[in-house]
């Protein structure tokens, strides 16, 4: 029996014709895991002409994945669809050359074509966006997990004795295994640009565009931890968020870098800053004198009307016991904030709150930290820098 892979695709235009782009992703056909992703910039296009690349990208992607595999494709352009499965006419020429290329791709009675909803082909959109965001060409490819000819990477190199200890690391002669929790900070946003505190009190900002460059550079680099980065650590195979809307859009990337779904936790979102929300370090300056200083070198004090050091530091530690308690020997990655960082590796460290902002977190840098069950800590990395 043949093997079916599922092809999702879309494309759109902001003008129509616009700025425009495309973005596909592979699926296999009975686990629902995504195998490839692929999408890109047009520069000005139409609608259709990026909806068409997506579905050619598509189709190029699985063919590379197994040209003897049953394709289904599921759009929510019922052109492309309709046109495709023969019941209507490719008037377009420019639509002709791509559908034509689309078709020679794999033998006919192997791809079928069904509308779908939009709301159920999120994934290619969202794909599609990034590209037009970030103005960059997209081509993700995943390795197998359980069952797959790569087992060997979703732990264990082959052969390698996980109770020998990597140089440097914590020494633990017992061979009890850790919970590893790859911490990464979300991309950029305009009150990152601007200086301003932004706080867990608010949703909002966005990423920029730039932010959304930096997130696909950080989901990148997650996916390469206990590959070519840290090999001897798990490879991560759960992503957790905080609620915010920058700390969301950053973990999606990750999660479609890495196959698995985001799930959101509300002790990881950053410090409530109160009345100091969205100003400056001047503007809380001039009208509380000192009081920033205090705030960051004293760990218990906190903003007006918001949170301190440890009050963060109290809720993230419960977050990662909880996390802990769902086994160890594995890879977790948790998306947050400069403080939420901080708080967790400051308290992996067993450095006192009031030690916890001397550390430096850049937007999207990773920070390692690996928890034991019966207590013991270890900072692999602090704020490893995925780009600029």
């Amino acid at each position: 029996m043949a093997r079916v892979l599922v092809v999702e695709a879309d494309g759109g235009s902001r003008g129509n014709p616009g700025p425009a782009g495309y973005g596909a992703l592979v699926r296999d056909g009975v686990e629902g895991r995504v195998l490839a992703e692929r999408a890109g910039y047009l520069g000005v296009s139409t609608n259709n002409v990026a909806e068409y690349t997506g579905l050619l990208e598509g189709l190029r992607a699985a063919a590379a994945i197994d040209p003897g595999a049953d394709v289904q494709v599921r759009m929510d352009s019922k052109l492309v669809v309709e046109q495709m499965s023969g019941r209507w006419q490719v008037k377009h020429e420019a639509l002709r050359a791509i559908a034509r290329q689309a078709a020679a791709l794999l033998p006919a009675d192997r791809v079928t074509y069904t509308w779908v909803p939009r709301a159920e082909n999120a994934a290619a959109d969202r794909l599609a966006n990034e590209a037009m965001d970030t103005g960059s060409t997209i081509a993700r490819d995943f390795p197998a997990v359980a069952g797959g000819a790569e087992d060997d990477e979703a732990g264990a190199a082959p052969g390698r004795d996980t109770h020998v200890r990597p140089s440097g690391s914590i020494a633990r002669y017992d061979g009890a295994e850790a919970l590893t929790v790859v911490l990464v900070r979300h991309g950029q946003t305009p009150l990152t640009v601007a200086g301003g505190y932004s706080g867990g009190g608010v949703p909002g900002p966005s990423l920029t565009t730039h932010g959304r460059t930096q997130a696909a550079r950080a989901a990148d680099a997650v996916h390469r931890v206990g590959k070519d980065l840290w090999p001897d650590l798990p490879r991560a195979t759960e992503v957790v968020a905080s609620p915010m809307v920058r700390t969301q859009e950053t973990a999606a990337a990750i999660g479609r870098r890495l196959g698995v779904p985001v799930r959101t936790d509300a002790r990881f979102r950053e410090c409530e800053f109160g009345e100091w929300e969205s100003l400056t370090a001047v503007e809380i300056e001039q009208r509380w004198p000192g009081e920033l200083a205090r705030w960051h070198a004293d760990g218990g004090t906190p903003a007006p009307g918001g949170e301190s050091y440890a009050d963060v530091g109290a809720r993230v530690r419960a977050g990662l016991e909880d996390l802990l308690a769902g086994g160890a020997g594995r890879t977790v990655v948790v998306v947050g904030h400069a403080i939420v960082v901080r708080t967790a590796v400051g308290q992996a460290a067993g450095a006192p709150a009031s030690r916890w902002y001397r550390l430096r977190v850049p937007p999207c840098s990773l920070s390692i930290v690996r928890l034991w069950p019966d207590g013991a800590a270890e900072v692999t990395t602090s704020g490893f820098p995925t780009g600029d």
